[in-house]
């Protein structure tokens, strides 16, 4: 069991707890308990910063497009955007499917979350910026322009599940060897690993903090893998990352739930 800090859903309070990630449970007034019986709240506040581009497979993917209009070259720094607060949601908590939309793309990424500020830090000590990682699904309505910012496909409410917990940096033991895998309805859609990013993540920190500032309680994902799946209205979507757990989401149409979260 490892001590991990979540917030629990209708107490909104942050707590220190028991957790087994491995086995995706959790000791909760003095019984175990899976994470999927579990209502969650986010337990991040801070900014959320997404990443494009960070895994090779992605880069390979789209690397005969960066030559042409506009850019004409292959970028040469992270590619960031921000998921603003609206977008943050619990384990547990349903993923809305927009109104006329068929189905949601699905961005499993590893969360670092900042310890305390970071400007201009070394990738060397990187680990000294770092509380520790959670799990986030970067939710968006599928689209193929990464030339301007998809504000209306990833910036809809709930389109950030976090969670259920943050592992403490000191219980992972190498965070670039962690082996992702998404699973709709039980299915295995996707698998991939840390190992293939582009900027490990002492590298990501150091280059995203070298023109702006990380503060305590900030969010950086580290990147979704190539070949995101897709879930559709109904469907049970599991993102596990070893080491640090499980986060389960169900889609739903906003019509079922009168539009509302």
């Amino acid at each position: 069991m490892n001590l991990v800090k979540a917030s629990l859903h209708g107490l909104g309070v942050w707590n220190e707890i028991q957790a087994n990630p491995a086995e995706a449970t959790v000791e909760l007034y003095g019984r175990k308990q899976p994470v999927s019986d579990v209502s969650w709240n986010p337990p991040v506040k801070g900014t959320v910063y997404g990443v494009l581009l960070n895994y090779q497979g992605k880069y390979d993917e789209l690397k005969e497009q960066f030559n042409e209009a506009p850019y004409k070259q292959p970028p040469k720094a992270p590619i960031l955007y921000i998921k603003p607060a609206n977008t943050l949601s619990g384990c547990n908590q349903p993923i809305l499917l927009p109104k006329g939309e068929e189905e949601l793309e699905i961005g499993a990424a590893l969360a670092v979350v900042i310890g305390k500020t970071a400007t201009r830090i070394k990738a060397e000590n990187a680990n000294e910026y770092i509380e520790g990682y959670t799990i986030a699904n970067d939710v968006s309505i599928p689209h193929e322009s990464y030339y301007r910012p998809a504000i209306k496909q990833k910036a809809r409410d709930g389109f950030c599940p976090v969670g259920p917990w943050i592992v403490s940096k000191n219980d992972v033991t190498d965070p670039g060897q962690l082996e992702t895998r998404v699973y709709i309805n039980g299915e295995l859609m996707q698998e991939n690993n840390t190992k293939n990013l582009i900027r490990s993540i002492p590298n990501l920190l150091e280059d995203v903090t070298e023109f702006m500032t990380l503060r305590k309680g900030d969010v950086l994902l580290v990147g979704v893998p190539e070949q995101p799946p897709h879930a559709k209205d109904g469907d049970e979507v599991r993102i596990e990352i070893d080491g640090i757990g499980v986060l389960v989401n169900r889609v739903i149409s906003e019509e079922k739930l009168g539009g509302h979260a």
